[in-house]
């Protein structure tokens, strides 16, 4: 657990006794579970802003090798576009459970809507085992991460449900401590339900409108095979990242602290990596 110190420079250790129990699970199992942090009456409210941006603003565009119909499931810099949005993810009940573990002055990195449609193949990169970034700390395969040692944890995922997900709706999954691993999954078994880190296997975060799902962006997660009866997903997903990790709410080309002459200068690939123009993939993508 972390605190800043009292001249607010730098982080400190903090007695994991001083954080909550959702707080403890998250740093150590890689998520946690939120139930009815949002009433009925606020999630009404809520989804009707989001499905409001929908209904206004095409797809941005930010990657465009997508499809059409999957550009259209995600929106993005929600908290620009609604003040709803950005009232939730201001929630007390959330940042009580990720500030501990990202200290007091973290800050949203990515904020985007999802409403992926019932019955349609998630051809979108979350339908197979992966991980947010990372792994923020590489192990060597083999070596075990010392339980003596709090895992850090740079950005914790976090998705405010606006409609119930059932198993049948292809709900987020997580393969618990797997975040300990240093290592992304396996690829060659990605798509695979049934992978396992260690003894740890899949925990379905099927959850009500209302609930809040967090994980930490290193733990193995996807989105699981739906279901006869799926209604599709529908969702507000907030990244809170440490105060050190830039924002991702829009891409790179689009926000800057480039001059034109620099982005001109810049000829190559890596020149342009190097300045900060970066292909949209974490977070923002």
């Amino acid at each position: 657990m972390l605190t800043r110190d009292p001249d607010r420079l730098y982080l400190r250790w903090r007695p994991d006794h001083e954080a909550s129990a959702e707080s403890r699970q998250l740093q150590s199992e890689g998520w946690v579970l939120l139930r009815s942090v949002l009433d009925a009456d606020e999630v009404a409210e809520l989804a009707a802003d989001v499905e409001r941006v929908f209904d206004e603003l095409p797809p941005d565009g930010r990657r465009p090798e997508r499809e059409p119909d999957e550009l259209e499931q995600f929106r993005y810099e929600m908290l620009n576009r609604s003040a709803n949005c950005q009232r939730v993810i201001g929630h007390r009940r959330i940042l009580d459970v990720v500030e501990p573990l990202l200290g007091e002055d973290c800050h949203v990195i990515a904020n985007t809507a999802w409403r992926n449609p019932a019955n349609v193949e998630h051809t979108h990169g979350g339908g197979f085992w992966h991980i947010d970034a990372g792994p923020h700390v590489p192990l060597p395969p083999g070596v075990d991460w010392d339980e003596r040692l709090p895992h850090p944890v740079f950005v914790v995922a976090c998705h405010v449900l606006l409609q119930d997900c059932p198993v049948a709706c292809g709900p987020t999954g997580v393969i618990p401590r797997s975040h300990l691993s240093g290592e992304p999954p396996p690829a060659d078994r990605r798509r695979d339900p049934a992978l396992s880190w260690r003894e740890h296997m899949p925990v379905l975060l099927d959850a009500q409108a209302g609930d809040v799902q967090l994980f930490v962006s290193d733990v193995w997660h996807r989105r699981m095979p739906t279901e006869p009866g799926d209604q599709g997903r529908f969702f507000l997903q907030v990244h809170y990242g440490r105060r050190d990790i830039a924002q991702r709410l829009r891409t790179s080309v689009v926000s800057n602290q480039l001059s034109a002459e620099a982005v001109d200068r810049a000829a190559t690939d890596r020149d342009r990596t190097l300045i900060g123009l970066h292909r949209p993939h974490f977070y923002d993508g």
